[in-house]
């Protein structure tokens, strides 16, 4: 058989569900839902790492963009952004057709279109600690996530044009539809 040379690249959480924060999971391994047709449309993966995973571990709390935005997540991005980069170059220069890259919405890494934001998470949960003020200063907010606006940054200084699509979690199967039209 021969090769068909298209390749997306995903944001890890959609072929690993088991990456993301405890208790945050719509789906059992991996979203199938959009997986299986790529997979019979004859597209080839990238597994983007997820930087919160390899930063934090699996036991950590949920995080807004705040507290990713900074000198430090942002180094820790570009360095696992590096080797996707080459292989993206590599890829290019051999001929094959590097689709999009699908990430999931609202989240402070991987958002798209959107990211969750907030003025009130920080701080020692102690006796002071207003979790009720706290969940109501939470905005999703029209901006990437702090891993999408470092990969954005690198595939345009590499000159790497690519499309993006988003799921959004709260309503996976309409994201989901959409993506495979495009696609």
């Amino acid at each position: 058989m021969q090769r068909n040379k298209k390749i997306l690249l995903l944001s890890h959480c959609l072929l690993n569900v088991n990456s993301k924060v405890n208790k945050i999971a719509n789906y059992g391994g991996c979203l199938e839902e959009l997986m299986v047709p790529l997979i019979q449309k004859g597209y080839g993966f990238i597994q983007l790492p997820c930087p919160e995973l390899l930063s934090c571990g699996i036991k950590r709390w949920g995080q807004v963009k705040e507290q990713l935005d900074t000198p430090y997540f942002r180094k820790h991005c570009e360095k696992l952004l590096e080797p996707i980069i080459q292989q993206l170059i590599d890829y290019s220069n051999s001929g094959y057709k590097i689709s999009a890259c699908i990430g999931v919405d609202n989240s402070p890494s991987c958002g798209v279109n959107t990211t969750c934001k907030s003025s009130k998470w920080e701080g020692e949960i102690d006796s002071s600690f207003s979790l009720e003020e706290t969940l109501n200063s939470l905005n999703i907010v029209n901006e990437k996530g702090v891993f999408m606006e470092v990969f954005k940054s690198l595939l345009d200084k590499n000159a790497i044009n690519l499309d993006f699509y988003a799921i959004n979690e709260s309503n996976p199967n309409t994201s989901v539809k959409n993506i495979l039209k495009e696609l």
